[in-house]
């Protein structure tokens, strides 16, 4: 039997039984989440089913994205998909990172990804896409297709128009999809999707009236709008045979009523092909909805929309509803409504996940908050990051393992000063490792800057990054936590720990620097000006009217502005940017945030920049003429940049010559008291510095990580 090292250093056996047997730790409750689930030619060893999800690294990174999904099928998801694979070069989604499917000479990435998928005995399982409608082909320059003349319906607004398919057309892209179908059988997939949903591909586009306005055989009654459906599954049915199964993924309500598709109609078209695909994979579309942010919706929200399905169909469904509760997952499958727990973010949350539960380790579950910080990956075109999984995207490029890291290299103790969720993830690792942790928070309770947001609108999910790693030190005797313990240079000169490191966290800014001015505004001595650290902190503003000036354009401004509104201000939100939050287009929670924000009578003011501060008032210009205008308000809370707590790390830096006859060989900042930046980032650092304590340095001249580099073509 194969030994692996554990969090805790000690060798331990990694067994790689039928998960349908039940173990002595595991709860009977949860027995039924460990059966198998027949799935056409084809079987799951359990009800954990990783649905496809984007990532951000796709051709680019292919050997990172094979070791993701191979450290999911380790973790106990007995299925493993790829995202959404391009089948040909006439429909990509540049500037979004995929993987390809385009020729055979992306078979090897594909396989790759395969094999580290089977290395765990899990089913692999891939997506195929045409986005159709959805690619305005940036890249390949070719002229995008769709069922219909219309604008390519993409994020980004693109100036490109799709042109109308006519029949060769649509026999010429069944040619394309089949010969795609055998690739991916050629690259070892088990499961071999026809995509259908999201508003992503060229299938939705025509089961949607929304987007098909034919009036041939395509288009018109609802068994004409799924002909290309049915086709298609029919087709890649019988290139597979009995080798892979075809699960066909549909997006059973676009939330538009009648004027696209709804759930009663999706319920005809699923019942009309019920029996065709070996496994039915059901969604919201689009994406925006499927993937919600937990600020706007809560665990199992799809629920209402996907219950139906399971009595259209003796094949298995699988759906998703952001499920972390092993008991609300047990109920889904008891219930009818489901026979597979989909999962995309709790997976990039928690890997091993399903081996938690068959462990009985469910305190050790990282939940997953429901921030959509992975979402933003794919917007960004960088590689998936997670605020509750540090190592996410890591696996390959830095070697970090989400339940696995090496021992302690020295007995050398180690300070941590600050509970936030840089110190907090710094301290579970290095007690994981072994060290001896010593962990000062100034205040009375763990998690810093989350546990104040944590206490905000729409925000309360992300305590779950304290309430995880609190619960990772109650385990760890090699870990003391101390409260009140607000230190200065000369108490860590006093305690002669070997190593330290500051993770004191940042305040907001009360004098209007940020993205727009870079130098302080003008303030009036007698104006009333507050600062996200203050309203977190009670304090609430004088007055009835309150400004909310956001130049920090993640969710901060937003939540501000919906607090004082509640708390019944009259409130108006100011920002030079587009529109409220804009950054959170990358979470894909923009449009909810700013619909809350008028929803509740929040006066917003796009494109304005706040010049100075005045008593009663603010005085304000527009971006672009510098037309000024003063507006009235009793009070305004600047939401722009937070500057780090640094103090204690400038102070140690001066005493430097000191350390040596302290016993001090580093002191190390890390998280916002070194730069401010997201949640993620900050659990990032702290798990950085647990992985990186006592290693080698990389030699001079090298990367602290490892990529891929792309091959050269010989010349002609």
């Amino acid at each position: 039997m194969d030994t692996v090292q554990t969090v805790t250093g000690e060798a331990a056996p990694l067994d790689r039984p039928d998960q349908t047997r039940r173990t002595s730790a595991r709860d009977p409750r949860y027995d039924i989440l460990f059966e198998p689930v027949r799935i056409g030619p084809v079987t799951a060893r359990n009800r954990f089913y990783q649905v496809p999800h984007c990532n951000g690294m796709g051709y680019r990174d292919p050997t990172a994205l094979a070791h993701m999904r191979g450290v999911k099928a380790e973790g106990g998801w007995a299925v493993v998909c790829t995202e959404q694979v391009e089948l040909h070069h006439s429909s990509e989604i540049t500037p979004f990172i995929e993987l390809r499917l385009w020729d055979d000479r992306d078979i090897p990435a594909l396989a790759r990804m395969a094999d580290k998928i089977h290395e765990h005995g899990s089913l692999a399982g891939i997506e195929l896409a045409y986005n159709g409608m959805n690619g305005p082909n940036l890249y390949s320059r070719e002229v995008p297709m769709g069922p219909a003349h219309l604008p390519v319906a993409t994020f980004g607004y693109d100036p490109v128009q799709a042109r109308r398919m006519d029949l060769a057309d649509i026999r010429t892209l069944r040619k394309w999809h089949l010969e795609a179908v055998l690739r991916a059988r050629r690259a070892g997939f088990d499961l071999i999707y026809v995509y259908a949903a999201h508003a992503l591909g060229f299938l939705h586009h025509f089961l949607s009236r929304r987007f098909n306005d034919r009036t041939d055989e395509y288009g018109g009654s609802l068994e004409n709008r799924i002909r290309l459906m049915r086709e298609i599954t029919e087709e890649t049915k019988a290139a597979v045979g009995d080798t892979c199964a075809v699960p066909l993924r549909i997006s059973v309500d676009e939330l538009l009523g009648e004027g696209g598709l709804y759930r009663e109609e999706v319920e005809d078209m699923i019942g009309l092909m019920a029996e065709l695909p070996d496994l039915w994979d059901v969604t919201l579309a689009g994406w925006e909805n499927d993937s919600r942010t937990s600020r706007f919706a809560e665990e199992g929200a799809q629920e209402p929309f996907i219950s139906g399905v399971k009595k259209l169909t003796s094949k298995p469904v699988v759906g998703v509803g952001r499920y972390t509760s092993p008991d609300r997952m047990a109920a889904l499958v008891r219930k009818g409504i489901v026979d597979l727990i989909g999962a995309a973010r709790p997976s990039i949350a928690d890997p091993f996940l399903p081996r938690k539960v068959e462990e009985g380790r469910l305190d050790d579950i990282r939940e997953c908050i429901g921030c959509n910080i992975c979402v933003s990956g794919d917007f960004t075109s960088s590689p998936i990051r997670c605020t509750q999984n540090p190592t996410m995207g890591e696996e390959w490029r830095k070697g970090w393992h989400p339940e696995r890291i090496r021992p302690k290299a020295t007995d050398k103790p180690v300070l941590i000063v600050g509970a936030g969720p840089a110190g907090l993830e710094a301290a579970q690792a290095l007690g994981k490792r072994g060290y001896a942790v010593t962990l000062a928070e100034a205040g009375t309770a763990l998690g810093g800057r989350v546990r104040q947001e944590a206490g905000l609108p729409g925000l309360s999910a992300w305590i779950r990054v304290v309430d995880h790693r609190k619960l990772q030190l109650d385990q760890l005797p090699n870990v003391e936590v101390f409260f009140d313990s607000r230190l200065t240079a000369e108490d860590v000169l006093g305690f002669g720990f070997p190593r330290v490191a500051v993770a004191t966290g940042a305040t907001w800014r009360r004098d209007g620097v940020g993205h727009r001015h870079t130098r302080p505004i003008p303030i009036a001595p007698d104006a009333a000006v507050l600062s996200p650290s203050d309203i977190m902190a009670g304090r609430l503003p004088p007055g009835r009217r309150v400004a909310v000036w956001d130049d920090d354009h993640y969710y901060m401004g937003g939540v501000m502005a919906e607090l004082l509104a509640e708390k019944g201000y009259e409130t108006l939100y100011l920002t030079p940017a587009s529109e409220a939050s804009t950054w959170t287009r990358n979470t894909m929670e923009q449009h909810l945030i700013q619909t809350r924000l008028l929803e509740k009578d929040i006066a917003i003011q796009a494109f304005r920049s706040l010049d100075a501060v005045e008593a009663g008032g603010l005085a304000t210009s527009c971006v672009f003429t510098g037309r000024p205008e003063r507006l009235e308000a009793d009070a305004v809370v600047l939401v722009t940049a937070r500057l780090p707590e640094e103090q204690l790390a400038l102070d140690l830096a001066a005493r430097r010559p000191d350390w040596a006859a302290a016993g001090i060989e580093s002191v190390t900042t890390i998280g916002d008291a070194l730069a401010p930046a997201t949640i993620a980032h900050a659990t990032y650092a702290g798990r950085r510095y647990a992985e990186e304590l006592d290693a080698e340095p990389p030699p001079e001249g090298t990367l602290p990580f490892r990529r891929e580099i792309t091959s050269l073509v010989p010349l002609d």
